[in-house]
């Protein structure tokens, strides 16, 4: 007769809680380890990301130098191998079919981001954090003898890690590994320890000063049915924007290569139309954008900001440059938001809120991820604004994406699992 106290049953259970406990000791040194480990490297990272930025802005003629620094980004990616230029798609590849992550991988993007900010290159840096976390779990997973599945695992907790420890945003830091490899299906098995590595980078770079951005409002009205069809058609903009960003990187990306087939001669002269579109359009475009952030929250900027933004981001990675596409995806998403706030009848602030998070969702199909990410950074009082203007862009962005490994598993439209690359 079966019952609750049944021998096997206990049995069982007893078997489980002992495998669960086991998993819970292991991510957590695992975890651990990576989570000390890259809040450092974030920490430094962004110390010096900051400095050359700061001495780039001292000293506007340093972009000049772009050009020449370009040469010295393809010199060391050549001597190092072409698999280590394959930059976050190398990463999610990795974590769906095994293939492996060079460790110089790390100190090859950790260097080449910085000579792109020192010299006013249009990229981020969460771009570089995901590759320098990536490929740092993945050692640590070589080093700790652990199986392929373990390692996939220690990938997106390094991830993790060290987006957060750079961005400030733990939660959506965590949940951006497990969502962004297959869209569709969630890793859960490695959402404790990329919850863990996550909040220790975090508080280590919190300790050390590193501040999160951070973005307050004033009160924010209910939604009712006029703001909601407002933020449906702002939705299917910013769907249209993220996809223009993702077309942008590819077409030039493309263009560079086919009429300039030696990678030095390529980033040379993206360096050089860096520099001159600078000194054209101004050097507000130069680096992550943060700064046109910050300006598109407080007032409503003109409209051809985040075109320009886009062209200066889609020529420095194109080129060669390193750094990464999403602080520019949001920049572009506040640019548009906030030159179509008057239009629409809405705070500047809010709008451009939106469509920071909107056209993040856009080009990297991840909705959860940019959920947490607007209460990390806006706080409560926006989310159903957000929340509207995220699921509008992200039915509407087609299968376009900043990631050509980045795999959708179900289909937007229908509930039809369809295993298709992205555009």
């Amino acid at each position: 007769m079966n019952t609750l106290f049944d021998k096997d049953k206990i049995k069982s259970f007893l078997g489980k809680e002992k495998k669960a406990i086991n998993s819970l000791w292991k991510w957590c040194i695992a975890a651990g380890i990576l989570g000390v480990g890259l809040g450092f490297t974030g920490v430094a990272f962004h110390n010096l990301l900051s400095l050359v930025t700061q001495l780039r802005t001292s000293f506007p003629m340093m972009v000049f130098g772009l050009p020449f620094a370009g040469l010295l980004i393809v010199f060391m990616y050549k001597k190092a191998g072409k698999e280590a230029d394959q930059g976050t798609n190398l990463v999610l590849s990795a974590i769906q079919s095994g293939k492996q992550l060079p460790f110089r991988m790390a100190p090859l993007i950790f260097a080449g981001t910085i000579l792109t900010h020192m010299f006013g290159g249009s990229s981020g840096r969460e771009g570089a954090a995901l590759q320098i976390g990536g490929s740092l779990g993945n050692s640590l997973g070589r080093l700790l003898k652990l199986d392929d599945k373990d390692k996939h695992i220690l990938i997106m907790c390094g991830m993790s890690a060290c987006f957060s420890a750079m961005f400030g945003t733990p939660a959506a830091a965590a949940v951006f590994s497990l969502e962004v490899i297959s869209v569709g299906v969630m890793y859960y098995a490695a959402l404790l320890p990329c919850v863990l590595s996550a909040v220790i980078a975090r508080g280590i770079s919190k300790a050390m000063g590193v501040e999160a951005i951070r973005f307050s409002f004033n009160d924010v009205a209910s939604i009712d049915l006029p703001s909601g069809i407002k933020l449906i058609a702002l939705g299917a903009i910013f769907a249209a924007v993220s996809i223009l960003f993702v077309i942008a990187l590819s077409f030039i990306n493309t263009t560079l290569k086919n009429y300039f087939k030696s990678p030095y001669v390529k980033i040379f002269i993206a360096g050089w139309a860096i520099t001159g579109l600078s000194f054209a359009f101004g050097s507000q475009y130069l680096g992550n954008g943060l700064n046109l952030i910050s300006q598109s929250m407080l007032e409503s900027v003109p409209w051809y900001f985040f075109l320009l933004k886009i062209l200066f981001t889609a020529i420095t990675l194109g080129g060669g440059y390193k750094g990464g596409e999403i602080i520019p995806s949001l920049c572009i998403g506040a640019t548009i938001g906030s030159c179509l706030a008057p239009a629409f009848g809405m705070p500047v602030a809010l709008c451009a809120a939106c469509g920071m998070v909107s056209v993040f969702c856009g080009v990297t199909n991840s909705p959860i991820t940019s959920i947490l990410l607007a209460i990390e950074l806006f706080g409560v009082s926006s989310l159903y604004y957000c929340l509207i203007s995220i699921a509008i862009s992200y039915l509407l962005s087609e299968y376009f994406s900043l990631y050509k490994s980045q795999k959708i598993m179900y289909s937007k439209y229908e509930n039809k699992y369809i295993n298709r690359k992205t555009h």
